[in-house]
């Protein structure tokens, strides 16, 4: 976590996940000092009363913070989190841009396309891919195809970047963003060295010192690892699908 001199007041909940690690990374690297709460999704702690006081969607990250001074402040949704942390901390736009300024509204381009495409296209290519009961080779094409076609846009865009970040001359949220979902790809399926310049991009932010600590929070990232060792994938797949599947039938017989 970030060095601190003094008790935080930003509170993380969060899990090893491509959407929960967005927000440690985008904690690292403004170096606010944050506390970390571990929920074991694969126990359903998300669906709990206490944590559905904070998200009532019931889905990890989360992220509460003293606001006007005594009131606690909510925040869910990733993107959510992400903009508001920029807008209240990053005052001297270390990853984001004035608001009002082109590359501002750039950088929010970026941000909704993983938000409303490239995350959930990956995440349902991973549950079909990985999570399924049963494999259904349409949905298995269908969400892995869609993944790589925006795998597509997103490589050729940097291919054009002389920085090579998705916006402007630095790393942003934008990129933030993206890259526990790309640094992923093997969990979904997709082979990374299909595009070069996305695959430069990934291996760049990895080693920015922000990235390297925030992607082991709450605990250490080993997905890639795992998805590179089919025995060991087969077998992580298998447990994951089991609390999956008895979260789905949880959530239907509400």
């Amino acid at each position: 976590m970030a060095d601190a001199t003094s008790s935080p007041t930003i509170k993380l909940y969060t899990a090893q996940t491509p959407n929960g690690v967005k927000i440690s990374i985008t904690l690292e690297e403004l170096g606010l000092p944050y506390e970390v709460h571990k929920i074991d999704i694969s126990k359903h702690e998300q669906k709990e009363p206490w944590f559905l006081e904070i998200n009532p969607n019931g889905r990890i990250p989360a992220l509460t913070d003293t606001f006007n001074g005594t009131e606690t402040i909510r925040l869910f949704e990733s993107g959510s989190i992400m903009q508001y942390l920029i807008e209240r901390y990053d005052t001297q736009h270390k990853i984001s841009f004035p608001r009002g300024t082109r590359e501002a509204y750039e950088m929010n381009n970026w941000l909704f396309f993983l938000n409303a495409g490239l995350g959930p296209m990956q995440g349902q290519a991973n549950h079909f891919f990985r999570y399924a009961p049963e494999k259904i080779e349409y949905g298995i094409n269908r969400y892995q195809n869609e993944t790589r076609r925006l795998y597509g846009v997103l490589d050729k865009h940097l291919e054009k970047s002389s920085s090579g970040y998705i916006v402007g001359d630095k790393c942003t949220i934008a990129d933030i963003a993206h890259w526990g979902w790309v640094a992923a790809s093997g969990w979904a399926g997709i082979d990374l060295n299909e595009f070069k310049s996305l695959k430069v991009w990934e291996e760049k932010l990895l080693k920015r010192p922000a990235f390297a600590k925030g992607e082991n929070v709450p605990e250490p990232n080993k997905l890639r690892q795992v998805a590179n060792d089919p025995d060991a994938a087969a077998k992580e797949a298998a447990n994951q699908s089991k609390w999956i599947m008895e979260g789905q039938k949880r959530d239907s017989s509400k």
